[in-house]
């Protein structure tokens, strides 16, 4: 039992201080993919002063915000990472156990695929279900484009969750949640299960050179990314929408959501930002190889 509770620590030490790391060296390009996303949805952005896109986005917030709000909401993000992906890294191997058990990846192929598809999808759903007010938060705190005091939305982390919370109650803090697990089902699923069974199929996988396992990963998380995104981008809107009354809510519900966006901003508006997810993946590609590389150590 002990050995259990100590591998259990380890995979959620390996897999928490590799993302923390990763997601404060992207944090740049995710404020900027979560702007282009959640912009047309914003209170504080009017029409005429929505960005154009990346570039656009990029040279505007240091001018407008300064160079440090390119970290706006990280330390919310480095909080939520933390054990978001410690989470689905510890359950994912646990759920493996469940779905893997006797599977032999040689013979069983399309059952080891499954398995990985199903343990993946698995562990990201689980997690989320613990850390959505961390993520919530850091959305609006990135969504926040104001310069300074007054003109903030929120202060910080505990002032974005203590105000939603006193407007909409813990509901508030869930906003977008269904939408949030379906997409991260599809996403995990395919970021765990590709990688681990690509992986698998290799004649030697723990000594993997490191830029083949980075090739893999980065691929994982490119297609991972874009087949999820119109996901991502509908629970981000609807995130959006806590704090707000009457008539000043957009979506009546998810489905309102992919219905209004569909028909106010074409299908194209469901990936803006995807660009800027793609290059933000490389981080999360190489969490998976810091995760593989910082467990033969510990």
């Amino acid at each position: 039992m002990a050995d259990v509770a100590i591998s259990f620590a380890k995979d959620f030490l390996a897999g928490g201080v590799a993302a923390a790391i990763s997601k404060t060296a992207v944090a740049p390009i995710e404020r900027v993919k979560l702007l282009l996303q959640v912009q047309h949805a914003s209170k504080q952005i009017s029409a005429d002063k929505q960005y154009k896109g990346i570039m656009d986005c990029v040279v505007r917030i240091p001018k407008e915000q300064g160079f440090a709000s390119f970290w706006r909401g990280n330390l919310a993000n480095v909080i939520r990472y933390f054990p978001t992906q410690a989470l689905n890294f510890a359950f994912k191997d646990k759920y493996k156990q469940i779905f893997l058990g006797g599977v032999d990846k040689h013979t069983q192929f399309w059952r080891y695929f499954a398995g990985n598809l199903a343990s993946g999808g698995a562990a990201g759903a689980t997690s989320l279900c613990f850390v959505y007010p961390l993520d919530f938060a850091r959305t609006r705190l990135a969504a926040d484009v104001g310069k300074a005091g007054s003109t903030r939305e929120f202060s910080g982390l505990g002032d974005c969750l203590s105000k939603i919370f006193k407007s909409d109650g813990l509901r508030g803090l869930y906003q977008g949640f269904n939408v949030s697990v379906q997409g991260i089902i599809i996403y995990r699923a395919a970021y765990f299960g590709v990688y681990d069974t690509a992986k698998g199929m290799l004649p030697d996988p723990k000594n993997t050179h490191i830029m083949v396992s980075w090739m893999i990963a980065q691929s994982v998380t490119a297609v991972a990314g874009v087949v999820s995104y119109p996901f991502d981008t509908v629970r981000r809107r609807m995130m959006m929408q806590s704090g707000r009354k009457g008539a000043d809510i957009m979506y009546t519900g998810t489905l309102d959501c992919w219905r209004k966006i569909a028909r106010d901003e074409g299908g194209k508006a469901f990936f803006k930002g995807a660009w800027s997810n793609v290059l933000r993946g490389m981080g999360g590609a190489f969490v998976l190889v810091l995760y593989d590389e910082f467990k033969k150590y510990v």
